[in-house]
């Protein structure tokens, strides 16, 4: 029975980190920009100098 006491500990301690990590995310920008990446493959890279 305490191994199951043990496991809840546990998983509420992981559940929190990644809980951390995404409020840290959104606080660091990470999810600023939704728009831009979809559209991206629609414009054309441009050739380095040394690409013909």
């Amino acid at each position: 029975m305490s191994i199951i006491f043990i496991l809840i500990g546990i998983s509420l301690c992981v559940a929190l980190a990644f809980l951390g990590a995404f409020l840290w995310a959104v606080r660091s920008g990470q999810y600023e920009d939704d728009y831009t990446p979809s559209i991206r493959m629609l414009f054309e890279d441009e050739a380095l100098p040394d690409e013909k």
